[in-house]
């Protein structure tokens, strides 16, 4: 066996899926399936098959990804029918969760779906992206976001979406809302912003600053739109030109843009969902020169079957570069849409490839 062929096999036996396809774990059903190069065939993780030798076997997220590849369903554990019964497990919980006053506890939802908790919790996740406490969180932000844009008083506002104290949600409240909740049922009244709008070589770039850090880099061929939607953004909030201190913060975000293998040593305003900030993570994670598919961006979130609310979650990044969402390409390495143009992300791809 040639060292490459060792190296792949030593990575299919470290992979915790493998572990789970050796004791033919049933708790990981749903979750991802293996495909054996061998026979052709993909099977579930519990198929009572004879077990493959981990050089013929690949992990796809799902039955649709294994066939893409050129596989065929095991007639012996059916793997395309099992799932079904996983999505409407997910889609009852999800049901339960946004009726519910509170958050269920997962003990409580899984008995009414007719899974175990951890069965409930894996497939939940592999469906959906998040955890059934994610979920559950940021329905709650999206039921404060709703009333707080209504006027109420926040103590109503926060109670009124299942938060059991005020303390909970005000922990929270930086990621939820990105600014202090009086501030947020205000239209963002009291907020200030600083932007500046440069120019570099990929063309005009927008740079705002919240409070918290950074919280808009953007690119165009249009220095006015790009502002126009930045105002959009921040509808009610005091948008302020940059003055001579916040220049030199322009000028680090030019020279980053223009070297990103130097990195960016500022403080960033990252404001998404759970998921969205979970995908972002794992984007800044990828070292500049290299990429990854939305398929692996899924794998390392450990949610293999949300693909597409990765490529989501890419396309609602508003931190050009410093969220690195152009070292994304598609499986077969060609590059796909990019909020700022392809011939952008192309650019930045090409320069981070030079030593």
């Amino acid at each position: 066996m040639n060292a490459p062929q060792q190296a792949a096999n030593l990575a299919i036996e470290r992979d915790p899926r493998w572990a789970a396809v050796l004791a033919r774990d049933a708790q990981y059903d749903g979750c991802f399936v293996y495909a054996v190069r061998s026979t052709g065939v993909y099977c579930k993780p519990s198929c009572k098959a004879r077990t493959p030798r981990p050089e013929n076997v690949s992990f796809h997220a799902n039955c649709a990804a294994a066939e893409a590849a050129g596989y065929r369903a095991c007639k012996r554990c059916r793997p395309n029918e099992s799932q079904p019964r996983h999505a409407e497990a997910v889609t009852a919980a999800c049901r339960l969760i946004e009726a519910a006053e509170t958050p269920p506890p997962l003990a409580e939802l899984a008995a009414q779906v007719g899974l175990s908790p951890h069965h409930l919790h894996r497939v939940f996740k592999a469906v959906t992206g998040v955890t059934p406490r994610d979920y559950a969180t940021a329905l709650r932000a999206e039921r404060v976001r709703a009333r707080l844009a209504t006027g109420v008083a926040v103590t109503d506002a926060v109670f009124d979406a299942g938060y059991n104290a005020g303390s909970r949600f005000y922990d929270e409240a930086g990621q939820v809302l990105g600014m202090q909740p009086s501030a947020y049922r205000r239209g963002g009244v009291g907020s200030t912003i600083r932007f500046a709008v440069a120019q570099c070589s990929l063309g005009a770039l927008l740079v705002a600053q919240s409070e918290r850090g950074l919280c808009a880099i953007s690119l165009g061929d249009d220095a006015a739109a790009l502002v126009r939607e930045l105002q959009d953004r921040f509808a009610r909030a005091e948008l302020v030109g940059g003055d001579a201190q916040f220049e030199q913060v322009v000028a680090q975000v030019v020279g980053f843009v223009e070297t990103p293998r130097l990195g960016l040593a500022l403080p960033l305003d990252i404001r998404g969902t759970a998921f969205q900030q979970r995908v972002w993570q794992a984007l800044r994670e990828i070292p500049p020169g290299q990429t990854a598919s939305y398929s692996d961006i899924a794998e390392r979130i450990g949610a293999p079957s949300a693909v597409r609310a990765v490529a989501g979650a890419c396309a609602a990044n508003t931190l050009a570069v410093a969220i690195p969402c152009h070292r994304v390409v598609r499986l077969d390495g060609d590059l796909s849409g990019y909020r700022w143009g392809v011939a952008r992300k192309r650019a930045l791809l090409e320069r981070e490839g030079q030593p």
